[in-house]
Parts: structure tokens; C-alpha cells; sequence
């Protein structure tokens, strides 16, 4: 399939409406006539739980211009905001500003490269309209992944936010308002959102990210969906440090993806199992790196660590220090809404399994690989694990038969927005209508592709 070239006519907006939905041209008039005088979603549902007709496009006959365009109009919008975006965020939650400044450039450049996923597309048709409840970090990285995605694949995106974060929610929503195939929701909790696109007939595709408990609410919810998703955090992120590792090299990694945004990202590191060989240099140089980081002010540009301000962040840290009482404490306090960067030691035993966000870090030393790669395995977690050094066949294969991200000697403090993303266990699944049956899977997922259907 080739990517567009070339410019044409721009559709009108009725044109864009009647293809967003994928109505038949004859629906164009009940629609027109109807839309002064029905609520818009009651036009939706209605049109579709009445089983009128619907047009499927097949995207591999798409012509991809007017969507790029689009995508690359929500690009720039986000870029236009990215001051706004910062300040917000620094308000509501605490980010730096230097932070959330990456955040945004990385959204931007993911958007603005979108036309790289168009051969995953190929046979695919929209789903329709796709629900997400987004998490509270990085919400323009998530409007990118899901919006982007929705925009390049022809659906429709209708979405909530956190509630902890109410300037970025309003940020977010107008930055979307241009956009006709997006549907940002305000004034709702989460849990109502939910609720409402599980009953609501339109919404064949709903996303969900939060706790394992988040997940499992709405298992029990999931046939009248054509998909659910949940993703993450489930768990603590891992690192592994094998004996023939760059010491240097894996501090560096594992302190720095620990404690950036104060370890407020799914994706930040949790635990550290370091191989006795290298222990105290690794545990020294991520010491020396922990005690330079500048916690302060979020508008100032120096400034790594801002305060912890959404309240159940800091309340899931004092239960996690209690949950970790047999841990000796490295470095690190809590202070109110002042979080110094936490690490601690455990000799022996096994780190409990622990869902939380914030700057905590527990290493461990380790003699054996077996019985190391036992305990990383048999937690009901499988999120994301990365490793340095050689791992033989069978432990490689171990990790990424339990883990949904296995990163083989990273050296990227933010994950790049395009490689699969989703974990394993109760860290992540998708259900999934095929005809009459379900299935279920895990796994890391690409966005786009996951929002057609074959």
C-alpha cells in the first residue's frame, strides 16, 4: 500500500460527520433533519441500536491525506499548548516543567510520524466509537497514542479523564474541541464514564488503565463491546543486572527511569535485582545520582522531582513503606507533598508485589540466576522488565513469556511512543469478539492496529 501523495479536495463537515460514523449515504437526510432536535448521542445510539445499515470501509481503500492532515493538525495544536500544558500540569499534579515539556515533544513527533502505521492498517475497517479513560500522567502523550490512532484509523474517540487533574482535563478538552471525531467528556468521574460506555450501544471498543482492580471491574462487562482493553501499571517495573552488565551504564538507566516525573509513569522502575558481582557499585553510583536530583518548585527548569500533589499517589507510598518494612532505607522521605526520592535495601526475602507510582526504588542483590528469574516470574504482575548484561536463551524466554515488555540493555529514559505497549497477567489483556466466540490475550499491543478490525 502506498502512503497519500498529493493534495485533494477537503470534505465538508457533513461528509466528514456522515464518514466518521460510517452511515449509509441514505442516512445522510434522517441525520441532517434530526440533528437540531435529538441529542447527539441519542442520534448515535439509536442509528445503531436499530440495526440500520452501516457502511464499512475496508482501510486499505482509504485514502489517508485528509486523516494525516488531520493528524498532523492535532500535532500542532498540542505543540501551540505546550506552555499551557506545562503549567497545568505542574498545578494539578506537580510534573516539572521540564518533564512534561519532553511529553509533549514526544507526542508531537509520534503524531507527526503517524504515516509509518498505515501498513498495519491494510484490510482493516474502524471499529465505530472507541471509549478510554485516560490515566493522570502524561495526557498528552495519551491523546497522541489514542487520538492519533483513532483519527488515522476513521474512529471516533470519547474520553474521560482523572479527576486528580482537573486544569490538564480542561487543557486537553479544548485542545480537542476542533477535532470532530473526538468526544472529550468533562464533569463525569471515571467510574461513571465507564458506566456509561457500557451502556451505551455505540461504543464497541472501550480502554481502560489503572490498578488491577480497575481491570477486573469490568471483565464481567465486557459482551457489549467488540473489544476491552486494560493496560497497567499492575506491578512493579523490574530491572535485572546480570554479572557481566555495564555497571555504569545500568545505574545510569535504572535511576534515572526510577525517579523521572517522581516516578509518577507506568513504565518507572520499581525494583532492581542487581547481581552480587556488581551490587555496591550499582547501588553507590544510583545513590550518588538519587542525591543530585533537584526536588523543588515545578516551574523551575532545574527542577527533577516536583511535589507528589494527587493525595492517593502519596497515600499508596506509606503503604508501600509498610508493605516494604523489612527493607533497610537507603535514602528518601515523605514530607507531605515534598517526596525525596525513596530506596531501599532487601537482603533477603522477596519484594512484595506492589501497585503504586512515586520515587521508590527497592534493590535486591542476587547470587543465582534461577532463583531470581523464579521470583520475577511467578509474580501475578507481568508489566515491563528490563535487563543488562547477557541473558542465556532460557531466562530470555522466561521474561518475555511473562512479561508484556522485555527491553534487552535499554538506553532510552522515555520509552518511545511506537515500540508495543501492554503487559501480561493482571498487568494487561484484551478481550476480544471473534463471530460468536471471545478470546482473550495479553501482551504488549500497537495502537492503531488494534483499532481496526479484520
Amino acid at each position: 500500500m502506498e502512503a497519500p501523495s498529493g493534495g485533494s479536495a477537503k470534505p465538508g463537515p457533513l461528509v466528514r460527520f456522515l464518514e466518521s460514523y460510517h452511515f449509509l449515504p441514505v442516512m445522510a437526510v434522517v441525520v441532517s433533519t434530526k440533528w437540531k432536535w435529538l441529542p447527539f448521542g441519542k442520534i448515535r445510539v439509536d442509528c445503531i441500536s436499530e440495526g440500520l445499515p452501516r457502511r464499512r470501509i475496508a482501510v486499505s481503500d482509504v485514502d489517508y491525506t485528509s486523516r494525516l492532515e488531520e493528524i498532523k493538525n492535532l500535532a500542532n495544536e498540542l505543540e501551540g499548548q505546550n506552555s499551557e500544558l506545562q503549567e497545568a500540569a505542574a498545578l494539578d499534579a506537580g510534573f516539572p516543567v521540564k518533564i512534561t515539556s519532553v511529553e509533549v515533544e514526544l507526542a508531537v513527533e509520534y503524531l507527526q510520524t503517524m504515516e509509518k502505521e498505515i501498513e498495519w492498517l491494510e484490510n482493516g475497517q474502524p471499529y465505530g466509537t472507541v471509549g478510554a479513560i485516560f490515566p493522570y500522567d502524561a495526557p498528552s502523550v495519551m491523546l497522541a497514542r489514542l487520538g492519533g490512532s483513532a483519527l488515522l484509523t476513521g474512529n471516533r474517540l470519547r474520553f474521560s479523564f482523572s479527576s486528580q487533574t482537573p486544569r490538564t482535563a480542561a487543557l486537553i478538552a479544548a485542545i480537542s474541541k476542533p477535532f470532530a471525531a473526538f468526544e472529550p467528556v468533562m464533569g463525569a468521574d471515571n467510574r461513571g464514564f465507564g458506566r456509561g460506555c457500557v451502556e451505551d450501544k455505540a461504543v464497541r471498543v472501550l480502554f481502560i488503565s489503572g490498578a488491577s482492580a480497575v481491570g477486573e471491574a469490568y471483565r464481567s462487562q465486557y459482551s457489549g463491546f467488540d473489544k476491552l482493553f486494560f493496560a497497567g501499571p499492575g506491578g512493579m517495573p523490574a530491572a535485572v543486572v546480570f554479572e557481566d552488565a555495564d555497571a555504569q551504564a545500568a545505574s545510569r538507566f535504572i535511576a534515572r527511569r526510577a525517579f523521572i516525573n517522581g516516578g509518577q509513569y507506568c513504565t518507572t522502575l520499581k525494583k532492581a535485582l542487581i547481581h552480587r558481582d556488581l551490587y555496591e557499585e550499582v547501588r553507590e553510583q544510583i545513590l550518588e545520582y538519587t542525591g543530585n536530583l533537584t526536588v523543588g518548585d515545578p516551574f523551575d527548569p532545574e527542577t527533577d522531582i516536583g511535589p507528589i500533589r494527587v493525595e492517593r499517589t502519596r497515600l499508596i507510598l506509606e503503604r508501600a513503606l509498610d508493605k516494604c518494612s523489612g527493607a533497610r532505607k537507603l535514602a528518601g522521605a515523605i514530607e507531605g507533598e515534598r517526596v525525596l526520592p525513596l530506596v531501599f535495601e532487601m537482603e533477603g526475602g522477596e519484594i512484595p508485589d506492589l501497585e503504586l507510582f512515586g520515587p521508590f526504588l527497592v534493590l535486591k542483590p542476587f547470587d543465582d540466576h534461577e532463583p531470581i528469574v523464579q521470583e520475577l516470574t511467578q509474580t501475578k504482575y507481568g508489566f515491563l522488565l528490563s535487563f543488562f548484561g547477557s541473558a542465556d536463551g532460557e531466562t530470555e524466554n522466561a521474561f518475555r513469556e511473562h512479561f508484556g515488555m522485555v527491553h534487552d540493555n535499554p538506553d532510552f529514559t522515555f520509552t518511545p511512543l511506537r515500540l508495543p505497549f501492554g503487559g501480561k497477567k493482571e498487568s494487561g489483556w484484551i478481550l476480544e469478539r471473534q463471530g460468536d466466540a471471545w478470546i482473550e490475550r495479553d501482551g504488549a499491543f500497537l495502537y492503531s492496529k488494534e483499532l481496526v478490525k479484520s
